[in-house]
């Protein structure tokens, strides 16, 4: 990597010392990949989500569906799970476990990867069997919207590298992921009901779900629609399906860009009207229309649909 900031740094030197410092009787052997995230504490929520998500035992052995015996994994940090609201068990247990189980399969590819091999424009097959692509934005290479921050971290099982954003794919629609939300498939707690009963109302749902229609969505979660003065899904329901249409259209953009593709300061989304960017800072950015007067923030960026990408942001993008 060209750019390791400090951070990244003492990462890197806290990984170091876990391979030297195990106990004098296996001090010549190379920890697996699972071992490096139980011996190293800036991998604990992932030791965490590994145990939940049932995945531990994978990823202790070697790979039977590579030659090699080896995965590559794009392994989040703690503070990446924390941008998720993400730090303990505890909050782990607000996630379904198939819904962690897949998340997890979705950093894992099978083989050696290494930072040799990766570059801009490149496709990277998951354990999930869903693509993710790498970009180059300066002198960062990203795995979709996360950032590689450490490389060639090599294990007895494989190879790790550190990102700094968990990688969400749900395998489905833009329509179905945001059902996904909304019947506590992916988180326990639902996010996204007024979103869905829009789409519905407004007769988009054909639309967002075509799978020869590519988008980018900005989603506005429940507490976003309420904010912006609707009280209940009813009233959402109760709407005219035309001025929803105007709305929804105005959180689409024409083909599915993770935050680290996008370029420029505006765009013009699918209704006609204009967003503004905000600087690209920490791997976000915020989004303002016309119709607000401060720019929404995003809760959730980057999470891969078969057809686009969605970031689920906190509020509602009135055109």
């Amino acid at each position: 990597m060209k750019n390791i900031n400090i951070k990244s740094a003492l990462l890197a030197l806290t990984l170091m010392g876990t391979l030297v410092s195990c106990d004098s009787d296996f001090k010549d052997e190379t920890p697996s990949i699972a071992g490096i995230a139980v011996a190293n504490p800036n991998f604990s929520t992932l030791e965490g989500a590994a145990v939940q998500g049932g995945l531990v035992g994978v990823l202790s052995n070697s790979n039977p569906n590579d030659p090699s015996g080896h995965y590559t994994v794009f392994a989040p940090t703690n503070d990446a799970f924390a941008r998720l609201g993400l730090v303990d068990a505890g909050t782990l247990g607000g996630l379904q476990n198939s819904f962690l189980t897949n998340t997890l399969l979705y950093h894992v590819s099978n083989g050696d990867l290494l930072a040799s091999g990766i570059a801009n424009g490149g496709t990277s097959i998951s354990a999930l069997g869903v693509s993710r692509r790498f970009i180059s934005r300066g002198s960062d290479l990203y795995i979709n919207g996360s950032k590689i921050i450490l490389t060639d971290v090599s294990a007895s099982n494989g190879t790790v590298h550190a990102i700094d954003k968990v990688m969400i794919a749900t395998g489905v629609n833009i329509v179905d992921s945001a059902i996904l939300l909304k019947d506590a498939k992916v988180f326990k707690a639902p996010e996204l009901t007024f979103l869905v009963q829009a789409v519905i109302t407004s007769g988009l749902a054909p639309v967002l779900s075509d799978a020869n229609n590519n988008f980018t969505i900005y989603a506005p979660t429940d507490a976003a629609f309420k904010a912006a003065g609707f009280a209940t899904v009813q009233d959402v329901a109760n709407a005219s399906p035309v001025v929803l249409q105007q709305v929804l259209l105005n959180h689409a953009i024409a083909g599915g860009k993770f935050t680290s593709e996008y370029s420029g300061t505006t765009a013009m989304t699918a209704g006609g009207g204009t967003l503004t960017y905000g600087a690209f800072t920490d791997g976000i950015f915020t989004i303002k229309s016309n119709g607000i007067t401060t720019a929404a923030n995003m809760v959730i960026p980057d999470i891969q649909c078969s057809n686009g990408v969605v970031h689920v942001i906190d509020k509602v993008l009135l055109p």
